[in-house]
């Protein structure tokens, strides 16, 4: 299947799918704590960019990531292009892409998904959020193109210098059930 095709035949359909060099993956249902979390750094992002040219998507808007040939959907997505902008169906400059974790998809996260990410000039932060565990793994590029993690353990504010805001831990984990429960 073609990036093309993919796009027009994802449109009709009812679950949302992924794709990665010819390859359709279907996105996983994601449970409770995985939805509140997201939208918990989502809301977070959007108060903070409210009046301002960025935007903050949730999953069901497409990222482009033409490098890896790929289409993807992160929990969130924040971007200030101008050129993001002017497509209502998929973003390709995104400033922070944010992912929250299920046991399932983990490892595609913190791996060939988060290689894919890197090949986009525009990225600078990749936030993993862990409901189990209550941390945070954050990714940011440096001047010098390298990736640096910044750890945060439970109970730590997130500190997003892409978007100049910092997300306490009461905000981040409200309403997040624990883990097994």
């Amino acid at each position: 299947m073609t990036a093309q095709n993919f796009l027009a035949w994802d449109a009709t359909q009812v679950q949302r799918h992924e794709f990665v060099g010819g390859d359709v993956f279907p996105m996983a249902g994601a449970g409770e704590a995985h939805v509140t979390a997201a939208l918990n750094v989502a809301m977070a992002l959007r108060q903070h960019l409210a009046g301002t040219p960025c935007r903050t998507f949730i999953p069901d808007m497409k990222l482009r990531v033409e490098a890896a040939d790929a289409y993807f959907s992160p929990d969130v997505m924040v971007t200030f292009s101008a050129a993001d902008a002017a497509d209502p169906m998929v973003k390709r400059e995104p400033v922070l892409l944010v992912e929250v974790l299920s046991p399932a998809t983990a490892a595609h996260d913190r791996g060939d998904k988060f290689a894919a990410y890197r090949k986009l000039a525009s990225l600078r932060e990749l936030l993993l959020v862990d409901t189990d565990s209550r941390r945070c793994d954050l990714y940011r590029k440096g001047d010098d193109g390298l990736w640096v993690l910044h750890p945060f353990e439970p109970g730590q504010a997130v500190t997003l210098a892409s978007v100049a805001v910092e997300i306490g831990a009461d905000s981040l984990w409200a309403d997040v059930p624990a883990a097994g429960a």
